[in-house]
């Protein structure tokens, strides 16, 4: 399911209010209550909101710790992981920074860098780059997330398909056994795969919490990546997987 600009405001809101009510969308958006129904039958088929009467609710589990939050959370392993993925990553290059706590990280580790092209979606980013006076910072368009200095959306996604970079770095907020990088925004998601499309070299991070932690959108596999950084050894079969796809593990 792609969702559309008011059913992506509408999840915002619901994650940011804990519910929402049909007759104040309709109001909000200047639409018929129908459709707003229909908006919010649409978000629970997609596992995303629950509906209530009058309304709905964040389905428990597919909504995302505040960002706040999040840049508190594991702090410590996420400046080994930006220092350990700014290592990677030479002067002279072009790169992709998406959204997300760690890859803010890697921005503050990239300041002492020189003659960098970052492109990125993240205003946080963008924001931590400007104090490097050797790094051309371009901002993609599209709608602008708050909770997080987000953008998202197809201008977002229309904005990458211009480029071709040297590197994409990604963060996600669960990685499931198997391998497979997981989120909660489907707009974000759609965004982050037209990022790895553009990059000649793909690396996500992600510290050891992403390991035990569920999210209910797939964004894509190790298996696709050319490397993850984290800050613990990856559980023992994850470890042989990313052996055998040939995936580099780095270790902060």
């Amino acid at each position: 399911m792609a969702l559309s600009f008011r059913q992506g405001e509408i999840l915002e809101i619901a994650r940011s209010e804990g519910r929402v009510v049909v007759e104040d969308l309709a109001a909000r958006f200047s639409v018929t209550l129908q459709t707003i129904r229909r908006d919010l039958g649409e978000l629970a088929d997609a596992g995303l909101l629950d509906r209530v009467h009058g309304g709905a609710v964040v389905r428990a589990g597919v909504a995302n710790t505040a960002w706040s939050e999040r840049r508190q959370l594991n702090a410590e392993a996420k400046a080994a992981i930006g220092a350990a993925c700014a290592a990677l990553i030479p002067d002279n290059s072009s790169l992709i920074l998406n959204i997300g706590t760690t890859t803010e990280a890697v921005a503050r580790a990239l300041v002492g860098h020189r003659n960098l092209t970052v492109v990125t979606n993240n205003l946080n980013v963008a924001n931590i780059l400007a104090a490097n006076d050797s790094c051309e910072v371009m901002v993609a368009g599209g709608a602008l997330r708050r909770a997080d200095g987000g953008l998202v959306g197809e201008l977002t996604t229309q904005f990458f398909d211009q480029f071709k970079v040297d590197l994409a770095v990604i963060g996600c907020s669960a990685v499931d056994a198997d391998g497979d990088l997981l989120d909660f925004d489907l707009a974000e998601v759609g965004v982050a795969r037209t990022i790895l499309r553009q990059a000649r070299r793909r690396l996500v991070v992600a510290d050891a919490s992403k390991f035990t932690r569920q999210a209910p959108v797939r964004l894509g596999s190790l298996a696709d990546l050319d490397g993850i950084v984290t800050d613990r050894p990856l559980p023992e079969g994850l470890a042989l997987a990313c052996d055998g796809w040939g995936t580099a593990v780095h270790l902060a």
